[in-house]
């Protein structure tokens, strides 16, 4: 910003007809880096994380379980590798799996914003695993229930159709949004769970979604002590969908 205003002090010792010109250049390329500057932001945000990789020494890629979810699976508030997401991918290379984690996950995204952009990921990461953790921001907006569930069951039907198994994570909506659209909105998950023969976790903060001291000020997100019992509450519905530990860490476990 300096430099710009800089460039502007010094345009004034020449003529008027000088100094407007360059004004508006020193303004245009202003303009120009700022919006280069927000560009690169968004694009850092909607890069997918790949938490974890496999071990050394397999013949193979590793298979991907891609994460695609709101700001509750990017970790919003929290220090880099605090949330649930990355405590999977610790998990899963000290269990003994071969399973990279890729976290594509991006604050305030929707259903509608995960169901345009999920087809680019499969392509892109070709999971065979894909856990959808996304609808809490639509219920949030107080938006239609039946979009909701169309655009969550699009996502379910699009990574069958890639030949990746589905992992579901539910929400729930606060009492406040009134009863009948917080059955309305809690019903949807299951409903496409069942509909598409998916895993489903019920609801993500089973355990401490009611207490208040388990979630950041915003009373939304959770705090970093809550995210192991949120990998908790995944663990066992994801568990049947991976494949077998490597040889060589699962036999240091079966000692």
């Amino acid at each position: 910003m300096g430099g710009m205003f800089d460039r502007g002090a010094a345009a004034t010792t020449g003529p008027q007809s000088a100094r407007l010109p360059a004004t508006l250049a020193a303004l245009v390329a202003a303009a120009l880096a700022a919006a280069a500057f927000v560009i690169a932001a968004i694009v850092v945000a909607a890069t997918p994380v790949v938490a974890a990789a496999a071990p050394l020494g397999t013949d193979h890629p590793a298979p991907v379980i891609l994460v695609v979810g709101d700001s509750i699976s990017a970790g919003y508030g929290l220090e880099a590798g605090q949330g649930w997401v990355a405590l999977l991918a610790a998990r899963l290379q000290t269990e003994g799996y071969r399973e990279r984690v890729v976290n594509a996950s991006i604050s305030g995204d929707t259903t509608a914003g995960g169901r345009a952009r999920l087809p680019v990921l499969l392509r892109e990461y070709q999971p065979t695993i894909v856990v959808l953790e996304l609808g809490g921001n639509d219920g949030l907006r107080g938006g239609d229930v039946a979009a909701t569930r169309d655009n969550l069951d699009a996502m379910a039907r699009d990574a069958e159709v890639a030949r990746a198994r589905v992992l579901i994570l539910g929400m729930k909506m606060p009492p406040n949004y009134g009863p009948a659209y917080a059955r309305a909105f809690d019903a949807i998950y299951g409903e496409v769970a069942r509909a598409r023969n998916a895993a489903l976790v019920p609801w993500l903060f089973a355990g401490f979604g009611e207490d208040l001291s388990r979630f950041q000020p915003d009373h939304i997100h959770p705090i970093a002590a809550a995210q192991p019992r949120m990998l908790d509450n995944v663990w066992p519905a994801l568990l049947p969908l991976i494949g077998k530990r490597t040889n060589a860490t699962a036999s240091r476990k079966n000692r």
